[in-house]
């Protein structure tokens, strides 16, 4: 399994996506990046692990726009049954 998708942390409110996706050209070639708005956190994957693995070493613990970068491989996304949840019916 190839870890190529990266959690970056502790961002500025106001970075945008082309913001981010310029920051990570620089250790190689980004193939996606997506920001959460109002969240501070987003994510970005790299061509290939050894990108990743060089863009998380660089830039984790950086500063970019007044914020020190919190950076680390993405974890998998799970998925939650929704049920009813508990309670019955009244």
């Amino acid at each position: 399994m190839q870890n190529r998708k990266l959690f970056v942390g502790n961002l500025n409110y106001s970075v945008g996506q082309n913001e981010i996706t310029e920051l990570f050209s620089n250790y190689g070639e980004v193939s996606y990046a997506k920001i959460i708005e109002g969240k501070g956190f987003g994510f970005v994957e790299m061509a290939n692990e050894e990108q990743a693995n060089n863009a998380k070493n660089s830039l984790n613990g950086t500063d970019f726009k007044g914020r020190t970068l919190n950076i680390d491989i993405a974890k998998p996304q799970t998925f939650k049954p929704r049920g009813n949840g508990g309670g019955g019916r009244r």
